[in-house]
């Protein structure tokens, strides 16, 4: 099992259209195997110290393997959607990782 964090730094203005790529991304998410297990939108009182800009999401998901991942990431249908998360998405960082 992996375990894949993104934080997600959008675009001033651009949350609807973030919000548009991720009513496509999100459900092919379990096509591939993987679970949501949190999205969360931190406000600003939930930040205890930061060094880095806020994100304006962040995610964790699991996917059984990687190859598993890397089936999600080349899905075509979400490639078709790729457009909306470019013109919308300013940076993330993503963190894989396992649990021990």
């Amino acid at each position: 099992m992996i375990y894949i964090t993104q934080l997600i730094f959008i675009k001033e203005g651009q949350e609807k259209t973030f919000e548009a790529f991720e009513t496509v991304a999100m459900p092919l998410i379990s096509k591939y195997k993987g679970t949501l297990l949190l999205r969360l939108r931190p406000a600003g009182e939930a930040y205890i110290e930061t060094n880095i800009e806020r994100p304006y999401e962040v995610h964790l998901v699991s996917f059984p393997s990687e190859e598993d991942f890397q089936r999600f990431m080349r899905d075509e249908e979400r490639k078709n959607f790729l457009h909306l998360k470019e013109k919308s998405i300013k940076t993330s960082i993503l963190i894989k990782g396992e649990r021990i």
